[in-house]
């Protein structure tokens, strides 16, 4: 198979243009030749020991170029160039063709200005495999393109000078690709020549020459891919600095100094544009598994003092256990922290450690070493990582099925930190399988026989087809030992050759292998247009940034002819992560604002600069930087925006009724300027607070005689005692716990979903959800009597009689701590339930009371166009109602003349009861015969049957009737559902 390439991509042409049109006004190449005198050559410069480029242009007409090409693409405008500065970024998501971009860019320098000399300086062995393997496979693709252009391109070896030196005496193109670690040490950074890297020591065979005074002079351009990996430290800025460059561009998905950019295509363009895979995050999470001592550590921080970690627990809050983080310090206890659940007895902080890589937080009377990111207490961690390897092949073999008629190739990526997990070896020196290739296995083995997988085996008998199937791309030592590498040694670049040099026959059907499983340090340079899964299999903490993990997979994929196929009904990346979808998207959302520099839902200064506006006599030029700064500003005025340039709802709502306002010079460009404020505004959630109003008092209804003696009526406080037969309680908790506790094991869930990434930021799907395991948890039982005895203040007695009486203790071993808690639940509830028969209230006195300047100290706020009534007969300018129903109740209150003033009853307003405190609806004052006056508190629901009402709904009425009972004072307390019917029977 041979990789295709289209030559007519328009985002790739674009980026290319960006860094060729930065030299607009030099000389122009008008044909191939070579001659004898290099001064003379256009774009090449006589060195004295070589060729080298030639720069014509100063840095204001750089920078006139350099603003030129920035307003074009809408990016921030470079207001100034440093003398000699000439340092440009290109940003571009993984997997849009960033190597192309850049080996292309080379070949139009050269096509236009003659530029001969370049040096791809990279990050990692990987990165460099990567390079060179891009290099052999568009050559011919290139020489179509360029007229059989002849260039040489080679990697930078310290024991092949000669290439250096061919390198500066060639007039034709030529391509360095050379590791940063190559040329970092030099005589200046060291002290010592001995010390430095060979490139920077004299030799022999160069006349006694540096190789690097040799590259200098041919006044390189200097190419840097992933500068955020190469370029950071003062060091590595010394050594590229030392190529002498004519100029520098760096090409990354993830800048992070943006050296005046000249072109942007990142996640969300990308991903708009349908130019990378769309991500599936797939993660396998515990459900009801709370019966041990849950413990994550999150993080440390020693910032300050004292030193703290934030650690993820089980804490039993309101009747339940979640997940819960919770911040520590030395000496705190996680049974405190937990709501006092037992199984955290003992466990005192006892040390935070901090040092970065070797993070881990200890207690005082435990064994377990708690370390980043590892969870204890929860499921059996292999059996997590059987269900990830297993769900892994699952959506490999669905997609084999789905694209084998199309010609496509799938393959699976797992990383793993431990080689010995997939291969290790015996006393002897034998290789074996680890616990992951025996999974795989077993896995796979189980699946390909399924019926609807058996016609991906055809004849094939499930051993062949497992032969050949997966395998392991480790570094090596000088016995052939796998082994684990930090990602830069000679066994690494071994290593990498393989898989990089392989990437086509990876690609073909005749190529047994589908699965592929590598060291964590494969992360960065390699990627196969082909990989649909990725899992990653990590046994110990690995801070692994999420856009580095799906960037092994994002590329669209190619069937056997090596033509790339398009659109997302093929192109799905399923990432199998540790962690739920939703933190997933939240952390992957993070980065890219992080390391993008993109801000979800913000406008900047620029925003507006390369639309386009129509001029009286027909012609449109760009807004410009100035003209978008004024519109920036227009924006914050008018409260679109605020002060950084964060979107408000306001703006929202005007999009959403096509309200937007606009300065009439600019009305011209309106529907781009809708289209693209839209684009950053969409996703983001809206909260609609842009006609939140204050409510104000009607002093006329509130300072009245007649409300103030309704007040007078409604006001008091009570306190209530019960009484009850605990007999009936104990048959009757017994009834309910038969009927109602359903106790399932605790389960591992399987959760599929995809992410949106657009402007206004990652937004999730979720397209499937299944439980996958189940577990039994945990083989000593925990004290349930003392459990219920603390939640339902009950004797122990009583909870002994209530859990023998009702049969379901069976259930307590399935899952104790789920049992423990629905038991607790029915009991407490139906206590509270029982005794609201035996109810008596009694009022506490007259100074116990709601006073009524409580209506002028509380703030009552509300929507206009979602929950505000005018009203002339409340306590209230407006009625602010929670439903229909009460919206029709307050209508018909305004409308009816016997009504003659009413009050929602605000939430401060409240009744206590055993089942928490009941806050009524109303409070209405109704004159009948034009004389009598009737006092009224009112419950209004849209029915008021026992049998429709929830059981503590229909209560806490209960518990309201005998409070006002109480109370006297001519106060009738009515449950009502219809109005007409109220006052018809008033």
């Amino acid at each position: 198979m041979k990789l295709q390439f289209d030559k007519d991509l328009s985002y790739q042409k674009q980026a290319v243009a960006a860094v060729v049109d930065l030299f607009k006004g030099q000389t122009l190449m008008q044909a191939n030749f070579t001659v004898t005198d290099w001064d003379q050559q256009i774009g090449m410069l006589d060195t004295g020991h070589g060729v080298g480029n030639k720069r014509e242009l100063d840095e204001a007409a750089i920078l006139k170029n350099l603003q030129a090409v920035q307003l074009r693409y809408g990016l921030a405008q470079t207001k100034m160039l440093g003398k000699g500065k000439y340092d440009f970024a290109v940003e571009m998501e993984t997997g849009t063709g960033k190597t192309y971009v850049y080996l292309r860019t080379i070949l139009e320098l050269n096509k236009n200005y003659g530029f001969t000399k370049f040096i791809i300086v990279v990050p990692s062995i990987a990165i460099k495999e990567g390079v060179y393997k891009s290099l052999q496979v568009t050559k011919e693709h290139f020489k179509d393109l360029y007229d059989n252009c002849i260039y040489e391109f080679f990697i930078y070896h310290s024991e092949k000078l000669e290439q250096v030196r061919n390198f500066a005496v060639s007039d034709n193109i030529q391509i360095m690709i050379i590791n940063i670690d190559a040329f970092r040490k030099s005589f200046e950074n060291t002290g010592k020549e001995s010390k430095a890297n060979i490139i920077h020591r004299r030799n022999d065979r160069m006349n006694g020459m540096k190789p690097i005074e040799l590259i200098r002079e041919t006044n390189p351009i200097v190419i840097i891919d992933e500068p955020q990996s190469v370029d950071t430290t003062p060091k590595s800025k010394e050594a590229i600095k030392s190529l002498n460059p004519l100029c520098t561009l760096r090409y990354s998905a993830t800048h992070v100094d943006k050296h005046n950019l000249v072109y942007k295509l990142d996640s969300v363009d990308a991903y708009e544009l349908g130019l990378v895979k769309q991500i599936e995050v797939a993660g396998l999470e515990s459900k009801d598994y709370h019966n041990n001592a849950y413990l994550k550590l999150v993080s440390v921080d020693n910032k300050k003092s004292p030193i703290t970690a934030k650690i993820e627990i089980d804490v039993h809050r309101k009747g339940q256990v979640q997940r819960k983080t919770v911040t520590v310090k030395q000496g705190d206890n996680l049974y405190e922290k937990s709501g006092s659940r037992d199984v955290y007895q003992d466990y005192i902080v006892n040390e935070i450690y901090c040092v970065p890589g070797q993070e881990y937080v200890n207690f005082t009377s435990k064994q377990e070493i708690l370390r980043i990111g590892l969870s204890l207490g929860d499921i059996d961690d292999l059996a997590i990582k059987r269900q990830q390897i297993r769900k892994t092949i699952e959506e490999h073999l669905d997609k084999e099925l789905r694209f084998k008629d199309l010609g496509v190739k799938v393959l699976s990526l797992f990383f793993i930190d431990r080689v010995a997990n997939y291969r290790y070896y015996d006393e002897q020196g034998n290789p074996r399988q680890g616990k992951y290739a025996i999974i795989f296995e077993e896995e796979y083995k189980d699946l390909i026989t399924l019926p609807k997988y058996r016609t991906l085996l055809g004849d094939i008998d499930v051993d062949s087809a497992l032969a050949g199937v997966h395998n392991g791309y480790f570094s090596q030592d000088k016995k052939g030992t796998f082994k684990d590498t930090s990602g830069k040694s000679q066994a690494d670049e071994d290593a990498y050759n393989l898989i990089l040099r392989d990437k086509e026959k990876l690609l073909s059907f005749a190529t047994k292998l589908r699965f592929i499983f590598s060291h964590s340090t494969l992360r960065e340079g390699w990627d196969n247009p082909n990989v649909f899964q990725i899992c990653t299999l990590n046994e110990t903490s690995s801070e692994v940034k999420k856009r580095q993990e799906i960037g092994r997979g994002l590329r669209l994929c190619v069937n056997q002819q090596g033509e790339r196929l398009r659109g997302f009904g093929i192109n799905i990346l399923t990432v199998m992560a540790n962690e739920s979808y939703e933190s997933f998207a939240k952390g992957l959302q993070e980065e890219i604002e992080r390391e993008e520099g993109i801000k979800f839902g913000v406008i900047e200064t620029h925003f507006f600069a390369n639309l386009s506006l129509r001029q009286p006599e027909g012609d449109f030029i760009y807004l410009g930087r100035e003209a978008s700064e004024q519109l920036y500003k227009f924006f914050v005025a008018r409260e679109y925006i605020d002060v950084r340039g964060k979107v408000q709802d306001k703006l929202k709502t005007a999009l959403k009724n096509n309200a937007l306002e606009l300065p009439k010079a600019y009305e011209s460009a309106r529907t781009d300027i809708v289209t693209l404020v839209k684009k950053v505004s969409g996703t983001l959630p809206i909260k609609n607070t842009a006609d939140r109003q204050k409510v104000s008092l009607n002093k006329q209804v509130f300072l009245s005689e007649e409300f103030n003696l309704l007040w007078d009526k409604i006001k008091y406080k009570t306190t209530y005692a019960v009484d009850f037969d605990s007999k009936k309680l104990i048959d009757k908790c017994c009834g309910e716990i038969q009927n109602n506790v359903r106790v399932e094991a605790a389960r591992l869930i399987y959760t599929k979903a995809t992410l949106d990434i657009a402007a206004g930021g990652v937004a999730t799907t979720e397209k499937k959800r299944e439980s996958v395991l189940t577990t039994n948890l945990r083989e000593t039982l925990p004290d349930i009597i003392s459990f219920l005895q603390n939640e339902t203040s009950l004797t122990r007695r009583t909870i002994v009689d209530i859990l023998l009486k009702s049969n379901t203790l069976h259930l307590f071993k399935k899952n104790p701590q789920k049992y423990m808690d629905k038991v607790a639940k029915i009991i407490s509830t139906q206590m509270r339930l029982f005794i609201v028969d035996g109810i008596k209230y009694t009022k506490i006195g007259d100074k116990e009371y709601y006073a009524q300047e409580l209506f002028q100290d509380k703030e009552l706020f509300g929507y206009l166009s979602k929950n505000m009534l005018e009203s002339s007969k409340s306590v209230y300018q407006y009625v602010i109602y929670d439903s229909a129903n009460e919206a029709g109740f307050a209508e018909r209150f305004e409308h009816n003349p016997g009504v003659k003033l009413y009050a929602k009853l605000p939430n401060w307003f409240k009744i206590s009861t055993p089942l928490g405190s009941y806050n009524p609806d109303w409070a209405v004052l109704i004159e009948k015969n034009g004389e009598q006056k009737l006092y009224f508190v009112l419950e209004t629901k849209a029915t008021i049957l026992p049998e429709a009402l929830r059981p503590t709904e229909y209560a806490k009425m209960k518990c309201g009737y005998k409070h006002f009972e109480e109370l006297g004072h001519g106060v009738a307390f009515k449950d009502v559902d219809n109005f007409k019917t109220f006052i018809e029977e008033v």
